[in-house]
């Protein structure tokens, strides 16, 4: 049975997090966009872990869910145990930052973590991400010494300024980071400004798996990307065996952000509105030619310096003309790339994202036809413009066909989303104006 995951999120206690970011909210978003499994992130802050203890209960091995007063008798999404951890350490003479997922079989487990880190000193206070100064191949170790369940997950791989692969402060291979506990590491995350293609390119994960989760700040932004997993039942050691690629548990497959729109996909510099694709890096090198700082160097041309082979993928479109892209190898299982509905709808009426009307039109969608994956993978285009206009069944047919632009973002700038032409759509409304003149 298919489950869809979201297993990197943040609670209000997380830093620039809202605060609406709580379990009862997470729910109720995540049955509108048609996930079933979310992280409870964040489980090393005092206070949070406080309200996971009092608002979680047991349902399988390694999962959770809300209790009846929280949640009520019928709820639907179940829980993780996961943390973001950010490790700063100097190792071969530089600086290194990397964030890592950690996940927990249970909340006994959890909180014999939590006492580990504050004997070295951790504060968990101040953050929903706490910063430790153990090395990423130390907190690892850690980890499997308090639960030989547990596991670890570098996130949002490529990142340039904390990550696994960044370019201002991580490694070169995995081997690099974890040393000897590199074959402990199953899986990376993609992060926003790659997806698995970029990934299917370096050869040390050619037997690892390759996960996409939102790290969502807002409820809103949950399932922006997704892992959809593929168990004979729910529980803690099928979603890591999964990960592992171990026995009958797998990934089916996962649901990618466009690369193009994560804010670190090119080089640039946002205050000099410099951007660069890898091959004028390449040609021009990493400093503005404006303020003649060093440009930060974007995920597409850290992929391109560690990439051992070139791009190689097929696509095929399914019977709701969905376009999956797939792994020629076999190797890695297939992904789709989407655009999120609330900015399909925006851009069909004209307006922002986060307005009412926007919002508002996203839930009569939802009360309409279930959950926005739904909408997005499965739903009649002719049953979304009968029901809400040709524009936005014309958008989400558009994204279905990737028939799309995306400006690439960079240097910490989100990029941005074109689904119509705009000279297109003046040709369009020329012509129209030109034939209704020509009525009279």
């Amino acid at each position: 049975m298919n489950y869809v995951a979201d297993l990197h999120l943040h609670s209000k206690y997380s830093r620039a997090v809202s605060q609406r970011m709580v379990l009862s909210e997470m729910e109720n978003w995540a049955v509108k966009k048609g996930i079933d499994v979310l992280s409870a992130s964040d489980f090393t802050h005092p206070l949070w872990f406080r309200e996971l203890k009092a608002q979680l209960v047991s349902d399988g091995e390694g999962i959770y869910k809300l209790n009846p007063p929280a949640g009520g008798q019928n709820s639907k999404i179940r829980f993780i145990l996961s943390t973001e951890i950010s490790s700063i350490y100097s190792q071969g003479g530089k600086t290194r930052r990397v964030h890592n997922l950690v996940f927990m079989p249970n909340l006994e487990s959890v909180e014999k973590f939590n006492s580990e880190l504050l004997k070295r000193g951790c504060n968990l206070s101040a953050d929903g991400r706490p910063i430790i100064g153990l090395s990423s191949r130390n907190l690892l170790e850690l980890v499997l010494s308090i639960d030989k369940k547990a596991f670890l997950i570098p996130c949002h791989a490529w990142t340039p300024w904390f990550s696994l692969y960044g370019s201002n402060s991580g490694f070169d291979s995995i081997e690099e980071c974890f040393q000897d506990l590199a074959s402990e590491i199953f899986g990376i995350e993609t992060g926003l400004s790659s997806d698995p293609e970029m990934n299917w390119r370096i050869k040390e994960l050619d037997n690892r798996s390759i996960l996409s989760f939102s790290d969502a700040h807002s409820a809103i932004k949950m399932g922006r990307e997704a892992t959809v997993f593929d168990l004979s039942s729910l529980s803690f050691t099928n979603i890591k065996n999964a990960i592992k690629k171990d026995g009958d548990s797998k990934i089916s497959y996962t649901i990618e952000f466009y690369p193009e729109e994560g804010k670190y996909h090119y080089t640039g510099h946002r205050v000099c509105r410099i951007t660069q694709t890898p091959q004028e890096t390449e040609k021009n090198g990493v400093i503005c030619p404006v303020c003649k700082r060093p440009l930060t160097v974007g995920v597409m041309h850290r992929v391109e310096k560690l990439a051992q082979r070139p791009t190689n993928i097929k696509t095929a479109a399914d019977e709701f003309g969905v376009t999956w892209v797939e792994d020629p190898t076999n190797l890695h299982p297939k992904y789709v790339k989407l655009v999120p509905l609330v900015e399909i709808i925006a851009e069909s009426a004209g307006v922002m994202p986060g307005s009412i009307r926007v919002l508002n039109t996203y839930d009569e969608m939802i009360n309409k036809f279930g959950s926005e994956f739904n909408i997005l993978l499965k739903t009649s285009i002719s049953d979304l413009e009968k029901s809400f206009g040709e524009k936005i069944g014309q958008g989400v047919a558009k994204v279905r066909k990737q028939e799309i632009k995306v400006d690439p973002g960079f240097d910490g700038e989100f990029g941005k989303v074109k689904i119509w032409d705009e000279r297109k759509l003046k040709e369009i409304s020329e012509k129209k104006e030109e034939s209704q003149l020509g009525l009279f």
